[in-house]
């Protein structure tokens, strides 16, 4: 079998794995849900895709 095979059995016994512990611990994880929303918004902020602060003109139109 070839390495791709491998890698999606793994994601895919990962998937499984995630589903059970999210089910029997959900109210633990609804607990962290609103910091991992605060996390999300500065990593959204760096990572969202327009290549950094390098590509903006501020000329003045006149």
């Amino acid at each position: 079998m070839n390495s791709r095979t491998w890698i999606l059995m793994a994601a895919s016994l990962g998937i499984i794995a995630v589903f059970f512990v999210l089910r029997e611990h959900w109210s633990h994880a609804l607990g962290v849900a609103p910091y991992l929303l605060l996390l999300a918004c500065p990593l959204m902020h760096l990572f969202h895709g327009h290549g950094g602060h390098k590509g903006h003109d501020h000329k003045d139109g006149a």
